[in-house]
């Protein structure tokens, strides 16, 4: 059976076309050693393996073909910050293009934004909930808005104020549905704190496409539930939290029910 929920996962690639990539690391990219290093890299600063953690066979899913570091697809078309739709500096706000350089934002939207909001909009018809699946550093990085300080296990980013993403009667209800869902690997992980809106309010995707016969939000995993130190998968912990969300998700249906 379909279950009526779009799963959207933004930043879980780390491909990167050999123009881009070219673009940022020059003629090292015929280098196996440094083109790998620096694809390493890139994936490790964008949401790791959330492919896997928000698989769910019964929903429809687009995961991002692209990096985030080519377009990101979880900001707004126009935005020309340096940390935008087209990103000039990483998380650490080192630049990610020589000198003098910069990438061609226009050809970079037509090509990749575009299509993937094309595909999102494709699938809305018949959708129930919107799902945008994330994962965050352990602590906040330089351009995040909590520099420094350590994240929650999980956070729900649901809107604020009068523009909430998901029924505002519903945060507390859904806050508890996510502590239940999680808990068989929240009780023995580092850190166990359920959020919402911490550090961030409200997801992007979730502003765009969500509507009031569209319920929508999106969720933050901690990557330290799931990667080492040294950002190696823990496949055993990717496989629990996979479960956990497969129940969080079809509860959050019913809940809307």
């Amino acid at each position: 059976m379909t279950l009526p929920l779009l799963l959207l996962t933004p930043h879980s690639s780390g491909q990167l076309p050999a123009p881009v990539l070219h673009q940022m690391i020059g003629d090292d990219i015929f280098d196996t050693r440094r083109r790998e290093a620096a694809q390493r890299r890139i994936f490790l600063d964008g949401d790791p393996y959330t492919d896997l953690l928000f698989l769910l066979p019964e929903a429809r899913t687009l995961n991002a073909p692209w990096s985030r570091f080519v377009v990101d697809l979880n900001r707004e078309r126009g935005d020309d910050s340096d940390n935008g739709v087209v990103k000039r500096t990483g998380f650490d706000r080192t630049p990610l293009y020589p000198h003098g350089t910069q990438p061609d934002t226009d050809t970079r939207l037509r090509r990749y934004w575009d299509s993937f909001d094309a595909q999102v909009r494709a699938e809305l018809p018949g959708t129930r909930l919107l799902l945008v699946g994330h994962s965050m550093s352990m602590y906040g990085p330089p351009l995040g808005p909590d520099h420094g300080q350590p994240r929650p296990a999980l956070t729900l980013m649901l809107g604020e104020g009068e523009h909430p993403t998901f029924p505002a009667a519903l945060h507390g209800p859904l806050r508890d549905l996510a502590e239940r869902s999680f808990a068989p690997v929240l009780q023995d992980a580092e850190v166990t704190r359920v959020a919402v809106g911490d550090p961030w309010t409200t997801d992007d995707l979730s502003a765009r496409y969500g509507r009031p016969d569209l319920p929508a939000f999106g969720l933050e995993i901690n990557a330290g539930l799931y990667l080492t130190p040294q950002g190696e998968p823990r496949a055993e912990r990717i496989r629990d939290l996979n479960a956990c969300l497969r129940t969080f998700a079809a509860q959050t249906l019913d809940l809307l029910d």
